[in-house]
């Protein structure tokens, strides 16, 4: 979810970073179009040419939205009732498409305007007349479910961090805000869909949201660099007395290993919380998410096992591997 003048990075490196938002790895995905614009413009999501917002049909948009992903996460939707699965479906084409403002090359007063018709949208769509596909198929959802509109408007708050022309966190707080706004906010809305909004249903997207983004953060190091981004806290870095500044020469001091491992067991501490309560009100209730949390804390076992000197080499589970992971949980 990125700023100012930087280089493009490859479709299957931005489109996993759906992160941590309970939808996690996205890799080998086409990247969807930011459909929206400030004027309330629309482009077909197929052959992204210029159509009435009328003329396409909310659950067709939100189909070739999720189709082109390749998220794993959507494995595990398979098990859903169809109208929870549908629901899952838009909440996850609701995040690509504001995910890709933030992460597409472009102006920073443009991407903080079309961030602001999203913000309309959502008034629009929680007002009962929504204008756009995506919205248009959330309408069900929200008065079925009851989706929190404040969550949306959470993601939009993260997507606005995301599209500065630079992005640091000074502290552990602020980088967990930053989870709770990307990851977290999509959990809470996954939980209504998934029919879990009471406790533990809450704490569980919180815990696992910041899990997940944790992870992701640590295994794009590099990535993220190159976008002018850094999530490691400076306050963390300050304590192993790492410099802040450059990025370059952070990641080459001898010490950063270091804060990576310290910030490697937060993240365990939450995927501990998040196991010990996907367990206490049954993980059958939310396959999908404990699908997420198996693939992405192995994700973060390789990590520790690569070493945190090696931050340039990219750590992916394979599609067999993660088909085993769902296999292992019933949704293949």
């Amino acid at each position: 979810m990125c700023r100012g003048d930087r280089r493009s990075i490859s479709a299957s490196n931005r489109s996993s970073r759906v992160r941590g938002k309970l939808f996690g790895s996205c890799s080998g995905a086409t990247r969807a179009r930011r459909f929206l614009d400030v004027n309330g413009a629309s482009r077909d999501p197929a052959t992204h040419v210029d159509a009435p917002v009328d003329a396409i049909e909310p659950r067709a948009h939100v189909n070739s939205v999720v189709a082109r992903s390749g998220t794993s996460f959507l494995w595990g939707l398979r098990v859903l009732p169809s109208e929870r699965r549908r629901a899952m479906h838009a909440i996850y084409a609701f995040c690509r498409e504001v995910d890709d403002i933030a992460d597409e090359p472009g102006e920073i007063a443009d991407k903080a305007r079309a961030l602001a018709a999203w913000r309309h949208e959502i008034a629009r769509l929680y007002a009962g007349h929504p204008t756009w596909p995506t919205t248009k198929a959330l309408l069900r959802p929200v008065k079925r479910f009851g989706l929190p509109e404040r969550e949306f408007l959470a993601v939009i708050d993260g997507m606005e961090i995301d599209a500065a022309p630079a992005v640091r966190m000074q502290s552990l707080g602020d980088l967990l805000n930053y989870c709770r706004k990307v990851a977290g906010s999509v959990g809470m809305l996954s939980i209504h869909a998934f029919g879990v909004p009471q406790q533990p249903g809450p704490m569980i997207a919180e815990n696992l949201g910041n899990a997940l983004q944790l992870t992701n953060i640590l295994r794009d190091l590099k990535e993220d660099a190159a976008l002018q981004r850094l999530y490691v806290p400076l306050d963390m870095l300050r304590k192993h007395g790492v410099a802040t500044h450059p990025t370059s020469a952070i990641f080459r001091d001898p010490r950063f290993p270091d804060v990576c491992a310290d910030l490697a067991g937060i993240a365990r501490g939450y995927y501990a919380e998040a196991s010990r309560l996907l367990t206490q009100l049954g993980w059958r209730k939310m396959r999908p998410a404990a699908l997420m949390m198996a693939i992405y804390r192995e994700t973060l076992d390789r990590l520790e096992q690569r070493g945190w000197s090696q931050i340039g080499d990219p750590i992916r589970l394979s599609p067999v591997r993660k088909m085993c992971l769902a296999i292992r949980y019933g949704l293949l």
